[in-house]
């Protein structure tokens, strides 16, 4: 009898703990398919590494919208282009929240400061996107070209030489590195890290901020979903150590900038027209999420699409499309001064699109930061309740075929055509009241950086058939679990197309920029 007492009671508490650590934040959603899982976990085994793959292959059987358990999250995922504009863009005022998870938002971010991207939707959080956006809207991204115009041209300077004028086959990944992280920092502190791409201090926030982005990843940190595991301290050990690596940079850029103007020396900037107006409304702690999110956000997507578009050009059909675009820049300009034009104007249509398709092809934020529901949103009949968590799944969305004709096809005419090219291009820059602030800037980095690009070399395939590099949008990525894409590394030819012209554009914009130096 006693035997038998106590095994009932062993099973009452392993039943009632399972029961407990099996909850979740948001009751069952009748009305939206779920997807069956397993106590405690969820469905976070089943979703592995590939997340964006797995749940694309889900909405095939179970339709575009449906719920998954991550641990002791509920959470609904959109993965059809329709799906994500309805629930994004339409209902964009419901879904303008972010959620706060334990990795990023406890122990990265343990003071509190957070980026604006990942902030959950209050006042503070409104000021501090509306100045963001102010300062980095169409009109006042016109005034940062010059700094545009400076970093394109010391990258493709130094692919210049490293490739000793187009003989060598060159990684082209940290040249745009560089000049992504240059053009915010000079944007948000107005300083720039001069010398190489090998720069000590520029390495060293590329590399935290490429670790901190994957703790800020859906898929990378099970701990954020079952409480349980946050007993075990290694993964947030981890979080701290980046945390510490990342406020002594922050500090300093901060400390350089008010040093510049405490003695007059400083050059125009956003963080440094906020700490100069009276009348800002922005606290310290507000100062700092601004300065954050312009040191994250810049390596988050420039740098990946640049090397990525410069890889698929390096392709056969890539050989094609460069032809193509080098035949339109020289009949819209035919003085040969498209190096110069490009960064004042837009007039190439096909290399806008070749940018779109860029942006679509390789979706380098496969899962886009969450969102959280403030009010009650409806979908197809059932009702979701406000506090859940939704997941954009940018990657099936861009390879939709009900949306776009042979999604699995780098395109770029695709963006020439009304029918693909209307209304909202891609989601690579998510979508709605919450996505990048800073989209007209990256639009324009990027077009000036190709047209540039394809205007001084023909990019080539390496000689080396094992430095070719992967043309599937996943499988490129060396971390699979990571926020953002972080490309495998490769290699590719640059041969020169006119040496003479090239380092004549080059001298150039040296002069023209040299007080940005």
């Amino acid at each position: 009898m006693t035997i038998q007492v106590v095994f009932l009671a062993i099973v009452s508490v392993v039943y009632f703990a399972v029961r407990y650590l099996n909850r979740t934040d948001v009751p069952k959603i009748k009305g939206i398919p779920e997807i069956p899982g397993v106590p405690i976990f969820g469905n976070l085994l089943q979703l592995g590494n590939s997340h964006a793959k797995v749940a694309q292959k889900w909405s095939k059987q179970y339709g575009p919208v449906f719920q998954v358990r991550m641990g002791n999250r509920r959470i609904i995922f959109a993965n059809t282009f329709e799906s994500v504009k309805q629930l994004w863009i339409t209902n964009g005022s419901a879904l303008i929240s972010r959620p706060t998870l334990h990795t990023f938002h406890t122990v990265v971010s343990s003071s509190e400061v957070y980026t604006i991207g990942t902030s959950p939707w209050d006042e503070s959080c409104k000021q501090r996107r509306k100045a963001a956006a102010t300062a980095l809207n169409r009109a006042a991204t016109e005034s940062y070209m010059p700094i545009v115009d400076l970093e394109s041209n010391v990258s493709i300077k130094e692919l210049l030489h490293d490739s000793k004028y187009g003989q060598v086959d060159i990684d082209p990944n940290a040249y745009f590195q560089r000049f992504a992280l240059n053009t915010s920092l000079t944007l948000n502190y107005g300083i720039r890290i001069d010398g190489d791409k090998n720069n000590e201090f520029l390495q060293e926030i590329v590399h935290v901020e490429r670790q901190v982005s994957n703790l800020r990843s859906t898929s990378n940190n099970w701990q954020d979903y079952i409480p349980l595991l946050r007993l075990w301290p290694t993964r947030d050990s981890e979080a701290v150590q980046y945390r510490a690596r990342r406020d002594v940079y922050l500090t300093k850029l901060l400390g350089m900038l008010k040093e510049q103007i405490a003695n007059g020396t400083d050059k125009p900037c956003i963080t440094g027209n906020v700490l100069k107006d009276p009348e800002a409304k922005l606290s310290e702690a507000e100062i700092k999420s601004i300065c954050l999110t312009m040191v994250s956000a810049g390596l988050d997507t420039v740098p990946g699409n640049v090397i990525m578009g410069i890889a698929y050009l390096s392709t056969p059909h890539g050989q094609e499309i460069q032809n193509r675009a080098h035949r339109e820049i020289l009949s819209v300009y035919p003085d040969n001064d498209a190096w110069e034009r490009c960064i004042h104007e837009e007039k190439l249509p096909y290399i806008t699109a070749l940018v779109k398709e860029i942006l679509r092809y390789w979706t380098i934020i496969p899962i886009c930061l969450p969102r959280v529901s403030v009010k009650p949103i409806q979908w197809n009949g059932a009702t979701i309740p406000a506090g859940t968590t939704f997941f954009m799944n940018a990657y099936a969305a861009d390879y939709d075929d009900t949306h776009f004709k042979d999604p699995t096809s780098f395109i770029p005419e695709r963006y020439l055509d009304v029918a693909d090219g209307a209304g909202t291009p891609h989601y690579s820059y998510g979508a709605g009241a919450r996505m990048c602030a800073g989209s007209h800037l990256a639009n324009r980095e990027l077009y000036t950086a190709f047209v540039r690009l394809i205007s001084a070399f023909q990019i080539l395939p390496p000689k080396r058939e094992e430095d070719r590099p992967i043309m599937d949008c996943l499988e490129a990525n060396s971390v699979p679990t990571s926020l953002t894409m972080e490309p495998k590394k490769f290699k590719c030819g640059f041969k020169v197309r006119d040496r003479e012209t090239l380092e004549k554009w080059i001298r150039e914009s040296e002069k023209k920029t040299a007080e940005l130096v």
